[in-house]
């Protein structure tokens, strides 16, 4: 196994945005989350909610209209953005124009969360990398975003991406098999972070972090509770809400994937490792905070 050094809470908790008495919503930042589809409703909530939860100070859904009237009827804490869809199924391949006046007002992009598989939205995500490789803004691909880079082909993203895959979607992004990454999984970590120049959160049992420098970091967080759909999208918005907060992208994921897992321990002394959902984990942010503040 690649050295590592294991997240404590100690060294974490240096880690944490300050909060400022004289502030406002501008000052912990503007996330933009382009996430859902029609079969995958829940996840662009999840992958919100769990923003703001985390501290952004305003998070704006981008989705087609049938996500974003039902995701406004669940909470009346998020703006929305609405996105031309591709037969009421997802969004359209030919929408990103649409999209990009609108970008440079957010500090922070999250894409992916239950976008789908269907062909068009690989054609979004194309044209948002295109357009992300000439600008900074920092971006975390997740689930269907990297599905859809796996099927592209593309082989680099822009300068400051984190991506976020379980062992299924990094074998897609390597080409090789789920046994060959879980062998080694901060070897996987790695390839990954050297073929795409990205920072890597590889997701399951001890969470691996990858830093574009090749340093590892291993979460000792977490539990059962968190094998759950859902999880992972609470999980994109924890790193959006931290980033959005201007902390660095390589404390943001270290503290995200911490938190999170702590999440799940603390869910489940409520409600057992069987019982515990998404929203659960949502619920038990502020509680993670207080562990570690």
């Amino acid at each position: 196994m690649c050295g590592y050094i294991e997240l404590s809470s100690s060294e974490l908790k240096k880690l944490l945005p300050e909060r400022k008495l004289d502030s406002n919503k501008g000052t912990y930042g503007k996330v933009l989350n382009i996430a859902g589809s029609f079969n995958y409703q829940g996840a662009a909530y999840l992958s919100s909610v769990s923003a703001l939860k985390t501290g952004a100070g305003l998070v704006s859904l981008a989705a087609i209209e049938t996500v974003i009237n039902n995701v406004a009827a669940m909470t009346p804490n998020l703006t929305f953005y609405k996105i031309r869809d591709h037969y009421n199924k997802c969004i359209a391949g030919d929408s990103f124009s649409e999209l990009q006046p609108v970008i440079d007002g957010y500090d922070v992009i999250s894409i992916g969360s239950g976008l789908s598989l269907e062909p068009a939205v690989v054609a979004f995500v194309c044209d948002f990398i295109k357009y992300f490789n000439k600008i900074s803004t920092p971006v975390v691909f997740d689930a269907d975003a990297l599905n859809a880079i796996s099927l592209s082909g593309i082989d680099r993203l822009p300068e400051n991406s984190i991506i976020t895959p379980h062992p299924k979607e990094l074998s897609r992004l390597l080409s090789c098999s789920v046994d060959s990454v879980q062998e080694n999984r901060p070897a996987a970590a790695k390839a990954a972070t050297e073929k795409f120049g990205c920072i890597t959160v590889l997701k399951g049992h001890r969470t691996v972090v990858c830093t574009k420098d090749f340093r590892f970091f291993v979460n000792t967080t977490g539990n059962s509770a968190l094998a759950k759909a859902g999880s992972g999208d609470v999980l994109v918005g924890m790193i959006t809400g931290l980033l959005a907060q201007g902390v660095s992208s390589e404390d943001a994921v270290k503290l995200a994937v911490f938190l999170h897992g702590l999440c799940g321990e603390i869910a489940a002394k409520r409600l057992t490792e069987y019982c515990v959902l998404a929203q659960d984990i949502i619920d038990s942010i502020p509680d993670a905070f207080k562990l570690i503040i």
